[in-house]
């Protein structure tokens, strides 16, 4: 039997209509919506299914993308129920649906433990100006290098993200950010771009969310793991309550290393199986570990597709 790691990818996935054609062909994912809905406050019919610009505020990205990455997990799990996985992985956000997959949080209090996460995102950077950068085509150690320096001038910087190599996002105040623009350039970066953001994941500006965090997980996430879920902080597994409401309050503050995450699994999994909109992690999986065979499901018809793989 081939070993399956199953992933999900975290914000940047989100896109108007996600979710739609699970929740018009299946009774499983219509309850989900509703049930989820009455818990959040939410109605996530009108988030998900219409163009406005509620969908791209943290607060409200972060428990759409989990409610319909746990829809595509349980509708595969429905047609393959002996299809036990190795492990489960997550990026940023993804992390939950990963600790929400492994049985350790029932998903109607993941998807308000994400919604409360970020909204407390959003609360920590309310009075600053805070933002993201992606750096394309400079290695790891230069990024590292100059945020380093930016730190030792008083600038708030750090890396946030670990995507692949020749691409990092840093985190931190806006104008700071913007001041390394050239600098990033000038030590052979292709672009440095900011990203349209008002939150620094990932970095010490949201210090002040991780204590409501963590009174939040305690009361939500139980002992109970199917299989190990790997920690984007550490990049090695954990499958206790302890270690998780550590590491996810950790994770706030800390890069996520989804590219060292992938190496240290690869040699552990056959398979990886992403779940939820679009292939964001299988274009990184791609380039970070060919060899890794990444399957996705974000509709019906992948749905279909994989069940015939994978459980046939």
């Amino acid at each position: 039997m081939k070993k399956i790691a199953m992933i999900f990818a975290g914000q940047g996935s989100q896109a108007t209509g996600m979710g739609k054609d699970f929740y018009d062909n299946s009774d499983v994912a219509r309850e989900m919506f509703e049930e989820a809905g009455k818990r959040a406050g939410l109605k996530f019919e009108e988030l998900l299914f219409a163009e406005h610009d509620l969908l791209n505020q943290t607060a409200y990205t972060q428990p759409a993308i989990l409610l319909v990455q746990m829809i595509a997990y349980r509708l595969f799990k429905e047609k393959c129920p002996n299809v036990k996985a190795e492990l489960f992985l997550g990026h940023s956000l993804g992390e939950f649906s990963a600790l929400c997959a492994s049985g350790a949080i029932d998903y109607v209090d993941a998807v308000e433990l994400v919604h409360r996460r970020g909204q407390l995102m959003q609360d920590a950077c309310s009075d600053i100006e805070a933002s993201m950068m992606v750096v394309m085509g400079l290695d790891d150690e230069s990024v590292e290098k100059i945020c380093v320096d930016a730190q030792s001038q008083g600038k708030k910087v750090w890396p946030a993200n670990y995507n692949q190599d020749g691409q990092l996002v840093v985190a931190g105040m806006k104008s700071d950010l913007a001041s390394l623009e050239q600098i990033f350039k000038d030590a052979g970066a292709k672009r440095a771009l900011l990203l349209n953001m008002s939150v620094a994941s990932h970095c010490e500006l949201l210090s002040p969310a991780q204590i409501p965090l963590k009174s939040l997980m305690e009361g939500m996430i139980e002992d109970s793991f199917e299989a190990q879920v790997i920690s984007n902080v550490t990049t090695t597994g954990y499958s206790t309550k302890d270690e998780a409401v550590a590491l996810l309050t950790e994770q706030l503050v800390k890069p996520v290393k989804y590219k060292q995450s992938i190496l240290a699994i690869a040699d552990k999994v056959d398979i990886a199986i992403e779940f939820g909109n679009g292939a964001t992690l299988k274009g990184l999986n791609k380039r970070i570990a060919p060899n890794l065979e990444t399957y996705t499901i974000s509709d019906m018809k992948s749905l279909q597709e994989v069940v015939e793989k994978i459980c046939n």
